[in-house]
């Protein structure tokens, strides 16, 4: 008994290590629609380590915020009701492990369908997971997206 208890303790040790080896890389975004402003807010969270790689600039640098909301800007797209909106860009931050991106798009009055494009950092790392979370009028959907499925839509 207590040599499979050995064996069983080695091999979770190496499960264990194997995930701490490989990273993972993955971005979430929250939609949030505001309807006294008739708006949808958009949240986007990021490893700030991957953004970097991917616009190829140093994080502590002055154009780090800027590069990072039009590569944003170049990787994001909303489709409300058929029509392609306009994102405004409303700020970032970065704080330590993460880059958080603030943008929205106005004049939505009725969400019967909202369709993204999302290839956030997917041509950088072919395993990425991009998640998009939208609430509107109490209901509550989600969006994956990764290579090869970099579309999606959902109805309300």
């Amino acid at each position: 008994m207590n040599k499979f208890l050995g064996i069983f303790g080695i091999l979770t040790l190496f499960v264990m290590m194997s995930f701490g080896i490989s990273d993972f890389y993955s971005s979430m975004t929250k939609v949030d629609y505001v309807e006294g402003s008739r708006t949808l807010k958009f949240t986007t969270k990021m490893n700030t380590e991957h953004i970097s790689d991917a616009i190829k600039i140093n994080p502590s640098t002055a154009s780090f915020e800027a590069e990072v909301k039009k590569y944003v800007n170049n990787n994001f797209d909303v489709y409300i009701n058929g029509s392609a909106k306009t994102l405004t860009f409303t700020g970032s931050q970065v704080n330590g492990e993460s880059v958080w991106v603030y943008f929205e798009t106005g004049g939505v009055s009725e969400i019967n369908t909202i369709k993204i494009k999302n290839t956030i950092l997917l041509s950088t790392f072919p395993k990425q997971f991009n998640l998009v979370n939208i609430a509107y009028k109490g209901n509550q959907k989600t969006m994956n997206f990764q290579r090869g499925k970099e579309v999606n839509e959902v109805s309300f």
